[in-house]
């Protein structure tokens, strides 16, 4: 077994070795040059940025072994269904298989009907035995010689199937067929605080939908398993969560964790939950199964039909209100569809329902949301979960709210904003910075974009794209305000922690953190701690796997505040270790000593030693470790202390809607986002781009349709990603940087919540456009059609 900073000899990508940072051999281990950016508040280039960039940069998909073999997956063409037989004689008698799997031959007996066979947690098994419970469900897998080979074999697969009635509309579960065991409720989560029986004066009602979005990676699954000799296993793989999934997978293949080692690759995009679960436990058993590597690549239409997808939701909401538009009382019914299997779909509810007001004050809040089981596609952890469905129903509502007051819809939202010290409808205190009307102050003071009639000499880009069919004059022009929140790392009592080592060697450093840069740029700012602590000009951040010890999931902010967090204590230990000696040298306190520009300074100025010289003939390092303060879960009405942090954002949308043909562009997008402190602020403005592009293609384009359960459009032509043509211009009003105090650095997340507003703005703007309800998203053309009276 290797040590956690040796890179793994098992796989290599094809054609060439790559460094340990993920960097092709040759290249700089750091982009930082000495005359470089350095340290925190700085923007430097990404080290994976130009590899990415060049085409050369190893995926999982890269991957190669010596006496590879090929795996392949049947597949479920059913969302429900009794599994009757069978057959794999037709596919063994394929020259060049070498192992056919069924949920009969896997380690673990079944348990509660799901056929025989282990289960991931939330009741999904690795392969279906007795029922398959949704389109695409694995029922078989393949081990040959060639890849075209193993799909063949997987193709030629008998299976018997006697086709039970699919469960497909949410609010039919309560009633319906049973799917499993544990019944289809996954979580009712009930929220009362206040008096049901106030009444306001004025009261507004709507009915919201929000559809299945799909993360659309841009490099579908991939992995490479090899056998180890002790029985145990190897995984390469573009994990986001290597403990977790080594935990999972040791238990489907019936092994010791410390058996199961699971390096990670290079991510190929990762807003969501990156792996299919059971992608992983059958690549492993193949390999054990076989005895040689087995690498296995997705089709897109297999991931499609594979990864977990964003909760759609059905949202009914009123909202009672003074004349003077503040609020008296939120009612809300929240419906999440969480698909076959349970997987994350109680936190995600949790999140909704907590967030069900949204960032404003009301005393008197009565929520009932529920999660429940279908047949449809398995729903799971995405960008901004549970809060963006609540984001796009009450920011809808506070619109009907304005238009019922003859109110600005601005003015309605400054009214009834949360701030500093009030309490969410759980009671919990927002303890944290919540500047949400400074985020509205600073995207209503930016200037709006220039009309076409203003620039005659500007070509227009019409809504449907360049030379859309549309009559300009039936082009309105629509602007919508939206704020929103999400709450940073996991909630109700889950465990926070991460583990990094700091190591320096001469004028250089390594951080050994099993924390996953999954696009968010962790490894950028780990280097960024180190340089800032130490002042050292080179950092070098080892790849990630399983023998490192744990730092979670990359998901939620988490790593830039406990990953970041464990790196700068382990930083600041070793900056002790460093300074010690030369203050008793000096006859002062390490206090009284500074780190800045490579240069080790005294209060009184009388030393002024490079960092290099100091570290010269030494090697420090130390471990430590970071834990937020504890959350805990939501009770049966609905309180609790339930979240470590909360962040905020506001954002102006500006459409232009072609009312005759209900096409709509999005032509500029303003935001103010409360970040805490800009660690990196060129690194912000990316994020915050991709979650407006990612947030534009649900308000307008992204829906995983299903018909009768069985995906639609299981493709990147059929399933429509938003373009250069139709991401807008992206402004940034305000970084505002109010320090949370228990956050490290007091920095806070900021990929997640422009993605949760975006679709609200947007539709707010085609709201204001057309003056027509806007209830679905994404908004069907015929939504937006005015009819000619």
């Amino acid at each position: 077994m290797t040590t956690p900073t040796e890179t793994s000899t098992a796989a290599t990508t094809a054609g060439e070795d790559t460094e340990r940072g993920g960097a092709p051999q040759g290249r700089p281990v750091t982009a930082f040059g000495r005359g470089g950016p350095h340290g925190l508040g700085s923007s430097p280039l990404r080290t994976d940025a130009l590899p990415k960039a060049l085409g050369i940069y190893p995926y999982a998909a890269d991957l190669w072994a010596e006496g590879i073999l090929w795996g392949a997956v049947l597949r479920s063409p059913h969302p429900h269904a009794r599994i009757v037989s069978i057959d794999t004689s037709a596919a063994l008698a394929i020259p060049g298989v070498h192992a056919v799997l069924t949920a009969a031959d896997l380690p673990a007996p079944g348990a509660g009907g799901s056929g025989t066979g282990p289960l991931w947690p939330g009741g999904r098994p690795v392969l279906a035995g007795e029922v398959v419970r949704h389109h695409g469900e694995p029922v078989a897998a393949v081990a040959a010689d060639h890849p075209d080979t193993a799909r063949l074999a997987a193709a030629s697969i008998a299976v018997e199937y006697q086709l039970l009635d699919a469960l497909t509309d949410p609010e039919q579960a309560f009633h319906g067929p049973a799917l499993h065991p544990d019944g289809n409720l996954l979580r009712h989560l009930p929220l009362r605080t206040g008096d049901p029986d106030v009444v306001g004066e004025v009261i507004v009602e709507g009915l919201y939908q929000v559809g299945r979005q799909d993360p659309a990676p841009i490099g579908a699954e991939a992995g490479l398993a090899v056998p180890r000799p002790d029985g145990g296993v190897e995984l390469h793989l573009s994990s986001t969560d290597p403990h977790g999934d080594r935990e999972r997978t040791a238990a489907c293949l019936g092994l010791e964790p410390d058996r199961v080692r699971l390096v990670v690759t290079g991510v190929p995009g990762a807003t969501a939950d990156r792996e299919d679960r059971s992608f992983q436990a059958t690549l492993a058993l193949l390999a054990l199964r076989t005895g040689r590597p087995v690498k296995m690549t997705l089709t897109r239409e297999e991931s499609f039909l594979t990864h977990a997808a964003r909760h759609p939701a059905l949202l009914r909401y009123r909202h009672h209100a003074d004349a003077q538009g503040k609020l008296v009382k939120v009612e809300a019914q929240i419906l999440l569809d969480g698909g076959a299997y349970a997987d994350v779909s109680s936190e995600v509810l949790a999140a909704a329902t907590a967030f069900s007001v949204g960032p404003y004050l009301c005393p008197n809040v009565f929520v009932d949301a529920w999660a429940v089981r279908t047949n449809n596609p398995p729903a799971g952890r995405m960008r901004g979960e549970g809060a963006l469905q609540s984001c796009f129903a009450h920011e809808s509502q506070l619109d009907l709210l304005a238009a019922r007051l003859g109110l600005d819809p601005l003015e309605v939202r400054r009214r009834n904003v949360l701030a500093t010290g009030d309490a969410l409808p759980t009671g919990q205190a927002v303890t944290c910075p919540a500047p949400v009307a400074a985020l509205l102050d600073a995207v209503a003071e930016t200037p709006l974009p220039a009309l076409p009639v203003a620039e005659p000499d500007t070509e227009w880009l019409l809504p449907g794209g360049p030379g859309g069919a549309g009559e300009p004059s039936a082009v309105r022009r629509g602007i919508g305000y939206a704020v929103g929140m999400v709450h940073m790392l996991g909630a109700e009592g889950e465990d926070e922690v991460s583990t990094a080592t700091v190591r320096v060697s001469g004028d250089s450093a390594t951080v050994i953190c099993a924390a996953v840069d999954a696009g968010q740029g962790f490894a950028t700012l780990a280097r960024q701690i180190v340089q800032s602590v130490l002042g050292v000009s080179e950092v070098y951040v080892a790849p990630v796997d399983s023998d490192q010890s744990i730092a979670g999931p990359s998901a939620r902010g988490r790593h830039t505040w406990v990953s970041g967090g464990a790196v700068e204590k382990a930083a600041l230990m070793v900056r002790h270790q460093l300074l010690a000696p030369i203050a008793a040298d000096f006859g002062m306190s390490v206090e009284l000593l500074s780190i800045a520009d490579g240069k080790i300074t005294s209060y009184d100025g009388v030393l002024g030693m490079p960092v290099e010289e100091a570290l010269e003939g030494k090697e420090l390092w130390a471990t430590a470790q970071c834990r937020p303060h504890p959350t805990e879960p939501l009770d049966e009405a609905g309180q609790g202390d339930a979240f470590v942090s909360i962040a905020f954002c506001a954002m102006r949308a500006v459409v232009d809607v072609d009312i005759e043909l209900g096409a709509v562009r999005v032509v500029d997008v303003t935001v103010a986002q409360d970040v805490g402190r800009a660690l990196n602020p060129g690194q912000i403005e990316d994020r915050i781009e991709a979650g407006v592009a990612q947030g534009v293609g649900l308000a307008l384009l992204e829906d995983l349709r299903t018909a009768g359960g069985v995906i639609a459009n299981p493709s990147l032509t059929g399933y429509r990603l938003p373009t250069a043509l139709d991401t807008p211009e992206v402004r940034i009003a305000a970084l505002l940087e109010e320090r949370d105090v228990v956050a490290t650095f007091g920095a806070k997340a900021v990929s997640a919540v422009p993605a949760v507003v975006a679709p609200a703005a947007v539709a707010a703007a085609v709201r204001a456009a057309t003056s027509l309800p806007i209830g679905r998203l994404p908004i069907p053309p015929e939504d937006a059609v005015v009819l000619a009276v």
